[in-house]
This record gives structure tokens, sequence and C-alpha cells, in this order.
């Protein structure tokens, strides 16, 4: 009886550390330089129906939806007597990137409210670096969409993002020798969420970097 028993405990020890140390829980939440290079890699002419893998981690990159453009109306041929309210001023408008661009979404650790990199954000970007300066990408030009959720307004959402992406930009110059020309900072805000939310939520899958082929 002790021995069935000292069977049964062993295999349920067993059971417990195969359970602990599975590969699914050890997996790496940041993708490695050569998934983001598989991502961003065309396999074809962009826009022509191209590829591009994601991090398991991260949510499906979404298009980036260029915000709406205010255009004033032309004055009328004949001057009225009344007074014309002032129209609104345009906002920052992302050219359209190419159809089916290949595209991988970052997660970017900053500094609460603020576009200070943490060690998490370094590791992230360091592997974004290696991919963006190795023979497979130095050829094409990128990119680098700062995305937030919807807490705090949309207009500061939209600046602290173009902080963070030129934050960015910066680093990826400094430390890895990529061109400034090749790389484009932009601040979304959380005018294209990669989960749709309310607002005022604090989501972290839509506090992103999104990174862009924009082609050669």
């Amino acid at each position: 009886m002790r021995i069935l028993s000292s069977l049964l405990l062993g295999t349920a020890i067993a059971a417990a550390q195969i359970t602990c140390f599975s590969p699914i829980s050890a997996m790496a939440q940041t993708p490695s330089a050569d998934d983001i290079i598989k991502s961003l890699k065309p396999s074809g002419t962009i826009g022509s129906g191209t590829r591009g893998i994601r991090p398991a981690t991260s949510a499906p990159a979404t298009a980036v939806v260029p915000a709406p453009i205010y255009v004033t109306p032309s004055a009328p041929a004949q001057p009225v007597q009344r007074p014309v309210a002032a129209a609104a001023a345009p906002r920052p408008v992302a050219p359209v990137a190419p159809a089916n661009a290949p595209s991988i979404n970052l997660e970017v650790k900053f500094a609460s409210n603020s576009a200070e990199l943490t060690p998490e954000a370094r590791t992230a970007l360091d592997r974004l670096g290696t991919a963006l300066s190795s023979p497979d990408l130095s050829g094409f030009r990128f990119r680098i969409a700062g995305h937030t959720d919807t807490v705090g307004s949309p207009d500061s959402n939209r600046a602290l993002s173009a902080r963070r992406a030129n934050t960015v930009v910066e680093y990826l110059s400094s430390n890895y020798h990529v061109e400034r020309s090749r790389l484009e900072a932009i601040g979304m805000g959380s005018d294209s969420p990669a989960v749709a939310t309310g607002p005022q939520v604090d989501e972290p899958r839509n506090r992103r970097v999104q990174v862009i082929n924009l082609g050669a």
C-alpha cells in the first residue's frame, strides 16, 4: 500500500512540474528580431497581397485610419453681411500606407504619461533595431505610429503618442544607425485602436507602437 501511495504521489509531482514548465507558459511576449523581419519583409510588391506574422500576445495590426480632414468652405461670390464662424483647425493626417503593407504591433512600455523608455521598452526596441538594420529590411522605409488607449483627452493622447513615436525613432537612429530618412514618426493617439472601447478605458492592447513597411 505504501509503495502504491508513493507511486501515485510521484506521478502527481511529475505532472505538476510538467504543467509549471510547459512551453506555453514560458513563451516570450516580445517577438524576436527574426520574427519582426518575417513580419515586415514583403513576399512580393507592397500593395499586391503581402503577408506578415503577428506576435502571439499582441493584438492584430489594424490599418492606419487617417483623422478626418476639416475643409474650410470657399467664400461665396457675393459677400454676405453677417459674421462667419471660424473653421475648425485641421488635424494632422497620416498619409495612407500602401495597401496590405507588412506591419507589426509591438508593446513598447513607457513611463506613465511620459515618453521615457522603460527597460522593457529598450528590450523591444533592441530587437526592432536589429531587424530594421538587417540586410533584409535595410532597403525599406517604415512608419513608426504611436497609439494610446482612450484614457485622457484625444488631443493630449495624440501629442503623447507623437512624442513616444519620436523617442522610438531617436532610439533606433542613435543606437542602431537606422537613417532618419527611413523612419516616419506619427502620433495616432486613440484614433485607431486595436481593440474598440468606450472613452476613458484602460486597455493595454491599445498602448502600442505599430511599425509599417512603406516600401523602398
